[in-house]
């Protein structure tokens, strides 16, 4: 059995997501997703999820390409994962392309990065909506429609 695991946070799952996971899926038998936990978010990455890590490990579970969901606390734990898990594939999104390549030379794994899916992402989907708030906040009337 070919083991691929991927990291992530997951937050405002969208279909981007759901794309690197049918591709990270294609790639071998059986996939892991490590999921950044809430306190590994906001201390190493002073990053605040819309959604709780129970949330998020619940929307990934229900995803067909998704076998098991385990928690990520910190950057140095790829390693001993990938050993506990028997991992043969690291797949991460190609805005990661190098960084993990050590894991090559210190684990028998193949490091691939994807492409990620370009017109979607979280921070974007975030920005859209605070965008669109602010658009609805405007006192409408006060704008002169009449073209005068």
């Amino acid at each position: 059995m070919k083991r691929v695991i991927t990291y992530g946070t997951f937050d405002m799952l969208h279909y981007g997501h759901i794309n690197l996971l049918r591709r990270a899926k294609q790639l071998g038998d059986y996939l892991i997703v490590v999921l950044s936990s809430d306190e590994f978010n906001w201390e190493s990455k002073q990053k605040k999820t819309y959604f709780s890590y129970e949330k998020r490990k619940q929307l990934l579970e229900a995803i067909r390409y998704v076998d098991l969901v385990i928690p990520e606390n910190s950057w140095e734990q790829k390693i001993s994962d990938m050993k506990e898990y028997h991992v043969d594939t690291l797949v991460m999104g190609d805005d990661w392309s190098g960084k993990f390549d050590f894991i090559e030379e210190e684990t028998d794994a193949e490091v691939v990065y994807l492409p990620r899916t370009p017109e979607i992402s979280t921070s974007q989907i975030k920005n859209d909506l605070n965008n669109k708030k602010l658009a609805t906040d405007v006192d409408t009337s006060k704008i002169d429609v009449s073209g005068n």
